[in-house]
């Protein structure tokens, strides 16, 4: 009779047994392949939503990583702000100057050229105000700009797309300066659509409320980014709102900004009322970055952090080892139930010896009697960790629409993680390792003795 075919039969002669074994090694197989997608899908969101196009974010001094988080993930809390002044400082003379002009500030800041003009080029800059909340949703006030410029996607190619409506525009005669995009999850979680009026509170989810609202014009696809779960706002809207202005110095040196008599636009606050929190960089000639990069931290007044860089550095020093833990964790898990194997085999020991020394009188070898026992093992560790794995990647699908909502990754079913196909076969070392005690057992099996009793 074949030995494997002996070994299924004493698997299933012992069912409840046999089932409690195996159920303790999916369970164990199951949360080592959950803990290796997790790994996988956190580490590709990071990185995924790190790669947003631009090369540099610049914002006050202080953490770098703390600026990522707060410009690009929309995580954690300002460090200070920015005199609308630095943003200048990215721009030529003449657009500066227009700035001037339609502002009002200092003359003097139309007269050159900012100092890292040169270093931006074709590129673009893009500045972020930040303080104020719709929920538990940032509300972020930017330009035009960040849905024209900016990019999402693997590849960083792919332009915002909107589900309902259009972006942002500079001045809107039936708005005015008081236009809100949504993002995905926003509007999902909040109802809200095209033509509904957003209010946002100032400084905390439960903060004051401000009295001006922003009418929703655009409501964005899923992209797969945190700018899913923030609300854009008018950038000139936004300095508009109450609390918002800088008081001008006693000394600030101030040109009224040119304005036609007919103009009906509400006026915007000046050079020297405006202040940014943070400011998205591209080169035009990527070789620039680390060039402006070095200036900027070295000016004094700001500093400039590369997004993948501080990610990376994130999931070197932080992400990373805490998931390396887990893993390690769930993997003596597997253990453990590779021990439960060895003695629920073992234990089984007793009510076989007779079984044994019978098969042994009929002619079996010691080796055979051994096989038995360890490819009884094998089926264990085989059902066992394939239940598991399956059971896994069933959970991990089922979850699938909330992990892209909240990530971006999209999880197929078979979808395997970088080291998972090394668990099947740990698995299957582990089981062998704990059938040997037991096997050991049956191998020196005295057949006179239990044929006798």
């Amino acid at each position: 009779m074949n030995l494997l075919f002996i070994a299924w039969r004493n698997f299933r002669y012992r069912a409840l047994s046999s089932f409690l074994t195996t159920l303790s090694l999916m369970l164990g197989v199951g949360l080592v392949v959950m803990v290796m997608a997790i790994y996988g899908i956190i580490s590709e969101a990071f990185v995924r939503n790190a790669a947003v196009g631009y090369n540099l974010v610049v914002g006050p001094r202080g953490s770098a990583l703390q600026l990522t988080l707060n410009s690009v993930y929309y995580l954690s809390q300002p460090i200070e702000n920015l005199p609308y002044t630095e943003y200048m400082e990215f721009f030529p003379a003449e657009e500066r100057a227009k700035m001037v002009r339609e502002f009002g500030g200092d003359p003097k800041l139309g007269e050159r050229d900012g100092v890292y003009a040169g270093f931006v080029g074709d590129g673009y800059a893009i500045p972020l105000a930040l303080g104020d909340y719709f929920g538990e949703f940032r509300v972020v006030g930017t330009i035009p700009d960040f849905f024209e410029k900016l990019r999402h996607g693997p590849e960083v190619d792919q332009p915002f797309t909107f589900r309902e409506g259009r972006a942002l525009e500079t001045y809107n005669e039936e708005n005015q300066y008081f236009e809100c995009v949504l993002g995905s999850r926003v509007a999902a979680q909040s109802g809200m659509k095209v033509g509904d009026v957003m209010n946002p509170t100032h400084g905390d989810p439960e903060g004051k409320g401000h009295g001006q609202g922003f009418t929703v014009v655009g409501i964005l696809a899923p992209t797969g980014t945190p700018n899913d779960r923030a609300v854009f706002v008018n950038l000139e809207g936004f300095y508009l709102l109450e609390g918002h202005a800088k008081p001008i110095e006693d000394d600030a040196v101030i040109t009224l900004p040119e304005r036609d008599p007919d103009d009906t636009r509400p006026p915007l606050l000046m050079i020297p009322e405006r202040e940014v929190t943070s400011i998205l960089v591209r080169n035009g000639n990527i070789m620039h970055a680390p060039g402006m990069q070095n200036r900027i931290n070295e000016s004094g007044r700001a500093q400039a952090a590369a997004p993948i860089g501080e990610i990376n550095k994130l999931m070197s020093v932080i992400v990373g080892p805490l998931l390396s833990a887990l893993l390690v964790i769930t993997l003596i898990t597997c253990v453990v139930a590779a021990f439960g194997v060895l003695v629920a085999i073992y234990n089984s020991m007793n009510d076989r010896r007779r079984d044994i020394a019978v098969m042994r009188a009929l002619g079996a070898r010691r080796g055979s009697v051994t096989w038995v026992i360890l490819f009884e093992s094998l089926i264990i560790a085989i059902i066992g960790g394939a239940a598991g794995w399956l059971l896994a990647h069933v959970a991990i699908y089922s979850a699938g629409t909330f992990i892209e909502q909240q990530t971006g990754v999209q999880v197929g079913l078979f979808s395997v993680s970088q080291f998972e196909w090394l668990l099947l076969p740990f698995v299957l070392v582990l089981s062998l390792m704990a059938g040997i005690v037991p096997a050991m057992a049956a191998y020196r099996t005295d057949v006179g003795s239990n044929l006798s009793a």
